[in-house]
């Protein structure tokens, strides 16, 4: 019988500080952003750089294109690329924190993503570019149940359209069908400039780049507005 209580209390417990704090905002707007209400805007964001290879290229494809986007960037690797972080800045994009090591809110303490990953990868990025960031997305979209009372200077973001860029498969035979038939009014889309964290193939971004240049190109006709997300409503 005690056992059946121990069980009961953990899935409790799993559910409580897991589950339904990381899906309960994919299901109802509720304590994070997944998308935005205006009409022709549209939102690209990049997760886990910089990267020392493909974040160049990517802001030069960016560039190119006159798009505007937001950069989650993890706080160990803009301590190692420094001038990346300040071209961002420099180019009009956002940045945005994503926690300090690409680490899961499952499985750390509520002031341990507070204090080491949220507050120490803010105090990096504003060392760099003088400018304290206030989005955040946690790593896999993953929160636990006191992510959402961090201070409210804090906008949490997830995404509403997902392309699975992580793998390099996936790139190269379905990222631009699903880029070109998936955005709409209001996406928030998520894609990667590093394959350097877990689950990630290592060249994907390579693909990425390649399959995001045509998008770009064809989404020139559409009349869409790229923009960062604290321009988003």
């Amino acid at each position: 019988m005690l056992v059946k209580y121990l069980l009961i209390g953990l899935i409790g417990f799993i559910s409580l500080y897991m589950l339904i704090p990381s899906f309960l905002p994919r299901i109802v707007r509720l304590g994070a952003f997944r998308k935005g209400t205006t009409k022709n805007q549209v939102a690209f964001t990049f997760d886990d750089g910089p990267h020392p290879r493909y974040t160049p290229e990517l802001l030069d494809l960016l560039q190119d294109y006159q798009v505007k986007a937001t950069f989650f960037v993890l706080g160990s690797q803009a301590e190692l690329h420094p001038d990346l972080i300040r071209r961002m800045d420099r180019e009009g994009h956002q940045i945005g924190i994503h926690n300090y090591a690409h680490t899961s809110n499952w499985l750390m303490l509520p002031w341990t993503v507070r204090r080491d990953h949220m507050k120490r990868t803010a105090d990096i990025i504003e060392s760099i570019i003088g400018k304290r960031p206030n989005h955040y997305r946690p790593p896999w979209g993953l929160m636990n149940a006191f992510d959402f009372f961090h201070p409210k200077s804090y906008r949490i973001v997830l995404w509403s359209l997902k392309a699975g860029d992580w793998r390099s498969r996936s790139c190269r035979k379905k990222l631009k069908a699903t880029l070109l038939n998936g955005i709409t009014d209001g996406s928030v889309i998520l894609l990667h400039d590093s394959g350097d964290t877990p689950g990630a193939d290592r060249h994907a971004p390579y693909f990425m780049l390649q399959a995001l240049e045509e998008v770009l190109h064809q989404l020139q006709g559409r009349n869409l507005q790229f923009v960062r997300l604290d321009e988003m409503a």
